[in-house]
């Protein structure tokens, strides 16, 4: 797909930013609240990371998507490092931009294919992604049930990714009319 047919939204960037910075950084400080020996409180917040990446790139195009994953990253991050333990803020970042990137390309490959397609391929494989690096970066070696966090963090990605398909779905028609810069008489 050319980005020729995509109009850049300042707005629109402004909003996926604030959106990305807000869902990685409260996710980097529930990642650290386990639920039980399966769950942290961040598996239920992440994902909507996937979602905000998706609605860019189906509305703005995959130019913005990655724009708002650079300037997104580089917020979290630093927000990450004042929230979290350093070393879930660095795991998070690589995991996250690995996986963003990943599902940006994805994304973009099945656009044209039925709506809900891109978006859930594009968000699992993501999730799978963001998933090993995360969990293997942020916790290897610290004697904590890293590894059956990750599978439940990753069930719950799953279920998530399906239930995302919900507010997608709705906030597709709605998203060029909000960044539109076009005054309507």
């Amino acid at each position: 797909m050319t980005e020729a047919r995509f109009t850049v939204s300042a707005k629109g960037i402004a909003a996926g930013v604030a959106a990305m910075t807000a869902i990685v950084a409260l996710s980097n400080y529930l990642v650290q609240f386990p639920i039980n020996d399966w769950l942290t409180w961040g598996a239920f917040s992440y994902p909507v990371a996937f979602l905000i990446t998706d609605l860019t790139n189906r509305s703005l195009g995959p130019r913005a998507a990655r724009r708002v994953i650079y300037a997104g990253f580089a917020l979290a991050v630093v927000l990450s490092l004042w929230l979290a333990d350093p070393r879930i803020a660095v795991a998070s970042g690589s995991a996250f931009l690995v996986a963003q990137l990943l599902d940006v390309a994805v994304f973009n490959r099945l656009r044209s294919g039925l709506w809900w397609r891109a978006p859930l391929v594009s968000s699992l494989l993501g999730s799978a992604v963001d998933t090993a690096l995360f969990w293997s970066i942020a916790f290897a070696g610290t004697g904590l049930p890293w590894q059956t966090w990750a599978l439940g963090d990753f069930g719950v990605k799953i279920a998530m990714t399906a239930l995302m398909l919900v507010p997608f779905r709705l906030l597709m028609p709605a998203l060029p009319s909000l960044f539109d810069t076009k005054k309507t008489a």
